[in-house]
């Protein structure tokens, strides 16, 4: 059986089900016999009509006679004699023990191929199922050099810098293994997404020249216990049998969650997974030229077993660019564009402060696909300007007929707020543009606030900053009275809440508290307080700015946007 392989007996399985099917099908379809009496048997036989009898001990004799198709039955008399006689007269006799016996077994043999052959095939089925469950996705695994080096990463200096001596480790493991080193059995990038993670870790293993072995945490969670253990065994058996190779595990929180201490509420198939990948990371030597890069965007969510040296060995932040890095980026992405010379990336770098990789690249290409749909030869300004607002507030709505008056005020006089006190209180930041213009993202305005970049943002700033967020809500009320505010400020109002919960909990900068941490409750008291405290601030900075904030909102009444130096002349007539 082994030599024609399971395939092989499957089909000759097939065959054997599919004739005797045919033949039983063939049996049990003949013409239906006629029933005779023996006399007129016998009549037949003595006219010579009969050409051929089948006896046996059935009580029934089928015979058939010339010049007919037909099938007839008699009773049988079971005389000893009547073969001799049938023989005597030329007729053809055919003893019908066998054929009958085969009759009653043919259904019983059909049965028991069928289901041999239904058990051979579900059997077979399951266990390559089995298999198929425990192996790993071989779509989910890049076998190849990844043909990409550190130049065509830009920004995220520092993370290079940290990296090339592994590089150098992966090409040259013996020079390190003289100093008696030992090569970092693991790295972790974490940081915000988009900032280019997985680029990096490509670029590793395109600088060292090996394969890359890319695949997802969430490729080995599965439902069945030991599947994603089974995974990770075999990847890195992949990877030991390529030699030299970088082995890229994207969404490590996945299974690499912190395990909970009491051991309940865990789950068996994570912790096999984690299990078997802290094993295999264990169980391979710096001098085999294997590293292992995860990345994440939750660091502080993850085993300490996994970050521990030895496993992880490095932990790496791929973080936002800076300036100099959102130039670069730009500069990378612009070069297979059609750009117009007027288009400043400086100034647009400047701009997109928060901005990712994966950011900047989306913004320009919605600069080339509007170039492209007003069928220009080149991207303008123009194209760039319109994608940058759409990346960060959506494309303007191009129908404002059903916009009533009245919403157009409370959009000019919000926005207006947000402008003026930002203007007032955080004069480092830029407010490139202020609308009034509603968004397909439901915004019914925006005022881009861009502060400089900067490391740290002192208890001042970030009070002020609050104070911003509050001043939309501020200026409807001065304007319209505290009961026809709107629900326009919602997200403010979000941002503000998250970023005093942050200002008392995780920066220790209130005046209550201190540096000591506050339980929820004490913590929501203290919050709720200084969040009323800076909203009233806001109130009374706009009321004794309100001529200026009148003319900003009724500037953008008749204009609709203001860019920063009409808003600055506003603010300093």
């Amino acid at each position: 059986m082994k030599k024609f392989g399971k395939k092989g007996i499957i089909g000759f399985l097939c065959v054997v089900t599919v004739v005797t099917a045919g033949l039983i099908f063939a049996f049990h379809n003949e013409v239906p016999a006629q029933d005779v009496s023996y006399i007129e048997f016998v009549q037949w036989l003595e006219n010579g009509q009969v050409r051929e009898v089948v006896i046996g001990d059935t009580p029934i004799i089928t015979f058939f006679v010339y010049h007919s198709e037909n099938t007839y039955h008699t009773n049988n008399p079971r005389n000893p004699a009547l073969k001799e006689n049938l023989l005597l007269a030329g007729v053809s006799v055919i003893e019908g023990n066998e054929s009958a016996m085969l009759g009653a077994l043919s259904p019983i043999l059909t049965i028991l191929v069928i289901g041999g052959l239904f058990f051979f095939i579900i059997r077979h089925t399951s266990k390559n199922s089995g298999k198929n469950a425990m192996a790993m996705n071989v779509a989910s695994v890049n076998v190849k050099e990844s043909g990409i080096n550190f130049d065509m990463v830009a920004g995220n200096e520092e993370a290079k810098d940290m990296v090339a001596d592994v590089v150098d480790f992966i090409k040259n493991p013996e020079k390190y293994a003289a100093y008696g080193a030992r090569m970092p059995r693991g790295m972790i990038f974490y940081g915000p997404p988009g900032t280019g993670k997985t680029l990096m870790a490509r670029a590793i293993a395109g600088e060292a020249g090996v394969d890359f072995f890319a695949t997802s945490g969430s490729d080995f969670v599965q439902m069945y216990v030991g599947v994603g253990a089974s995974r990770v065994r075999e990847l890195f058996k992949k990877a030991r049998e390529a030699g030299r190779a970088v082995i890229f595990i994207d969404e490590i929180d996945a299974v690499g969650k912190a395990r909970a201490s009491n051991g309940q509420g865990g789950n068996d198939e994570r912790d096999q997974t984690l299990n078997a990948l802290l094993t295999e990371m264990s169980g391979f030597s710096g001098s085999e030229g294997i590293v292992v890069i995860a990345a994440t965007n939750r660091l502080d969510t993850l085993d300490e077993a996994l970050l521990r040296p030895g496993r992880f060995d490095r932990q790496i932040e791929i973080a936002l660019p800076d300036l100099a890095g959102r130039k670069r980026i730009l500069n990378s992405h612009a070069k297979n564009k059609p750009i117009c010379k007027d288009v400043d990336l400086d100034a647009l770098a400047k701009q997109t402060v928060f901005f990712s990789g994966a950011m900047l690249e989306n913004l320009l290409n919605e600069a080339a696909i509007n170039a492209a749909k007003a069928g220009i030869d080149k991207i303008s300004q123009n194209e760039v300007d319109e994608a940058y607002y759409t990346v960060i507030a959506g494309s303007a709505k191009k129908d404002r007929d059903s916009i009533v008056e009245q919403d157009r005020r409370i959009t000019a006089f919000h926005e207006g707020g947000h402008a003026l006190a930002t203007k007032l209180l955080q004069p480092e930041n830029s407010i490139p543009k202020v609308t009034i213009i509603p968004s397909t993202k439901g915004a019914g305005g925006f005022c881009v606030n861009l502060p400089p970049d900067k490391m740290y943002y002192t208890k001042t700033q970030l009070q002020n900053q609050a104070i911003s967020l509050l001043a939309g809500r501020a200026a409807e009320e001065i304007t319209f009275g505290s009961e026809h505010v709107t629900t326009g400020a919602s997200n403010d109002i979000a941002r503000a809440n998250a970023l005093i919960k942050d200002f008392v909990t995780k920066y220790g900068m209130s005046d209550t508290f201190g540096l000591a941490a506050a339980d929820g409750t004490a913590a929501e008291a203290e919050c709720h307080s200084l969040i009323n405290t800076l909203y009233q601030k806001a109130v009374d900075l706009l009321s004794t700015n309100k001529l200026i904030l009148n003319k900003i909102a009724e500037a953008l009444l008749e204009n609709e946007t203001l860019n920063e130096s009409q808003l600055d002349s506003l603010i300093s007539a």
